[in-house]
C-alpha cells in the first residue's frame, strides 16, 4: 500500500457527477491512512445537467438542481478554484483560487481527471461572441433573463421588422439539449404572453436547426420523428440537413445560404474537453477527449485516471460511452474502485455498463424515452417517466422536495417573469445595444 510510506496523495479534478462520484466511493473504500484525497472544482456545488434546460425556462428555481460539494463529502478536502495547468511528468496541479486569487501548486500519486467539457461553437465566424450557450447555471440564469429581456423590449418595439429580430429564438443543435431548450422555451412563452397583451402567439418564432437528417441523431428514428411532429405542432420550424455558417449581429446564416433574422441564437451544437488538458501530453481525440484504457487509466502515464465528458471510454463495441449523466454516476465509482485496488497491490477491473436508456423532455407533459430492448415510449408516460427518474436521481431529500414542490407549483401557476440581473453576460454582445435600441449606461442587464 503506497509502499508504506505515507497516505497516498489522491487528487480530483472536477465536481460534477463524475469528480463527486468518485470521491465518495474513494471515502469508502479507503481509510485515511491509506489515502488523503482533495477535489478541486471551479464551483463549490454540483449541477444537475439534466433539470437545466427548466432553469432556463423559469420552471425550476436556480437554487434547486444544485447541490454543496461539502454536504456530499466527509472527509475529502475541497479547493473552490480554477485549474490552471497540470504537469503529469512532475505530478502536480496548478490551481488558483477563485477567491484569493493565488496560485497553490499541488502535488499527487493518483490523478482523476473528471473536468467535464465546455462549449464549442468550431471556430465559426461570429459565433463564439454572439451564441448563448445552455452548459453551466449561468448559462441558464442568462437565458432566462434574455428571454423575459426579448418580451420586454419587444413589447415597446414599433419597428415590426426589429420586433420579429427580438421575437424570433434559434436552438441550434438538436441533441437533448437543444430538443429539450426548445421544448422549455415554448412552454415558457405560451405561459406568460397573458402578461404581454401587445404579444400574440403568432408573433413568437421559434427555428430549430440540425445539421444531421432527424432530430436525436443516434437514437431510434422514431424518437427523432416524434420529437420533430410534435415540437412542429407547438409551432417550432424545424430545419434539418444544415448547419450553421455565420452569426452576425441581427441574423444566422445556414451553410444552405438561407438567413434567419434573430437576435438570440442558443447554442447547444457541440462541446469540447476543458482547456486545461489541451496542453497535456495525455493521449487524445479528435474532439480533444482523453483516451483511457478499460480499467479508465491513461496508458503510459501511470496515476493518471480520466472519467466523464473529459475522457473517452470504450464500451467494447468500437465505440465510446456517451457522456450522459448515468454513465458518469457509475464512472466515477468504477474508477474509485480501481484506484483502490491499485493502493493494494490488486488487478483492476475493467468498466462495463449498459445504459438504462435514454431521455427527453420535449415540453407539454410529453417526451421520449428508449428503455432496455429497444423499447420505446413516447407521449405523457415518458414524460411521466423521465420526471420520476430524474427526481430519483437527484441528491438529498431537500433537494428532491424542492423540485417536487417547483413542479407542483408550475402546474397550477403562471411562470415567474421577474427578471434578476444577478445573471449578467460580461461582453456587451446585445446587438439591440450595438444597434442603440438600449443605453450602455442606464444599468440594462449585459445580454
Amino acid at each position: 500500500m503506497n509502499g508504506g510510506m505515507h497516505p497516498a496523495r489522491i487528487l480530483i479534478l472536477g465536481g460534477g457527477f463524475a469528480g463527486t462520484s468518485a470521491a465518495r466511493r474513494l471515502e469508502s473504500r479507503l481509510r485515511p491512512s491509506e489515502a488523503n484525497i482533495t477535489l478541486v472544482s471551479r464551483e463549490n456545488f454540483s449541477l444537475f445537467t439534466p433539470m437545466l434546460p427548466e432553469v432556463s425556462s423559469g420552471a425550476l428555481d436556480v437554487r434547486h438542481v444544485v447541490t454543496p460539494i461539502r454536504s456530499q463529502l466527509r472527509r475529502t478536502r475541497f479547493l473552490l478554484g480554477d485549474v490552471r495547468s497540470i504537469d503529469v511528468r512532475e505530478k502536480a496541479v496548478y490551481v488558483q483560487h477563485t477567491l484569493s486569487g493565488e496560485v497553490e501548486r499541488t502535488q499527487y500519486d493518483h490523478l482523476v481527471l473528471a473536468l467535464g467539457a465546455t462549449t464549442s461553437t468550431f471556430g465559426l465566424p461570429g459565433v463564439a461572441e454572439r451564441v448563448f450557450a445552455l452548459k453551466t447555471l449561468e448559462d441558464a440564469g442568462i437565458l432566462r433573463n434574455r428571454f423575459v429581456w426579448l418580451l420586454e423590449l419587444a413589447d415597446t418595439i414599433a419597428d415590426p421588422r426589429e420586433r420579429a429580430r427580438l421575437l424570433t429564438i434559434v436552438v441550434v443543435g438538436g441533441g437533448f439539449t437543444g430538443v429539450e431548450a426548445t421544448g422549455e422555451l415554448v412552454e415558457l412563452f405560451l405561459n406568460v404572453l397573458r402578461f404581454y397583451p401587445s404579444i400574440h402567439k403568432r408573433d413568437v418564432r421559434v427555428v430549430l436547426v440540425e445539421g444531421g437528417a432527424t432530430l436525436l441523431p443516434g437514437l431510434p428514428e422514431k424518437m427523432g420523428r416524434y420529437s420533430a411532429a410534435l415540437l412542429r405542432k407547438r409551432g417550432v420550424e424545424i430545419l434539418t440537413d444544415d448547419g450553421v455558417a455565420e452569426a452576425t449581429d441581427d441574423a444566422l446564416i445556414l451553410q444552405s445560404g438561407a438567413r434567419i433574422e434573430t437576435r438570440t441564437v442558443v447554442w447547444s451544437a457541440g462541446v469540447k474537453p476543458a482547456p486545461a488538458l489541451e496542453s497535456t501530453p495525455l493521449p487524445r481525440t479528435k474532439r480533444g477527449a482523453i483516451l483511457v484504457g478499460d480499467d479508465l487509466s491513461v496508458p503510459e502515464f501511470p496515476g493518471v485516471w480520466a472519467i466523464g465528458d473529459c475522457a473517452a471510454i470504450h464500451n467494447g463495441d468500437g465505440g465510446y460511452y456517451p457522456p450522459t449523466a448515468q454513465h458518469a454516476l457509475r464512472e466515477g465509482p468504477a474508477l474509485a474502485d480501481n484506484i483502490a485496488r491499485t493502493l493494494r497491490s490488486e488487478a483492476t477491473k475493467p468498466f462495463r455498463f449498459s445504459a438504462l436508456g435514454m431521455m427527453a423532455s420535449l415540453g407539454a407533459r410529453k417526451a421520449v424515452a428508449q428503455l432496455p430492448g429497444n423499447v420505446v415510449l413516447t407521449g405523457f408516460l415518458a414524460w411521466f417517466l423521465w420526471r420520476t427518474y430524474y427526481l430519483l436521481r437527484l441528491p438529498g431529500l431537500d433537494r428532491k422536495l424542492r423540485v417536487a414542490f417547483d413542479w407542483t407549483l408550475e402546474m397550477l401557476f403562471p411562470r415567474d417573469t421577474a427578471e434578476l440581473r444577478i445573471y449578467t453576460r460580461n461582453a456587451q454582445s446585445s446587438a439591440a445595444t450595438d444597434a442603440g435600441l438600449l443605453p450602455r449606461d442606464e444599468g440594462k442587464p449585459t445580454l
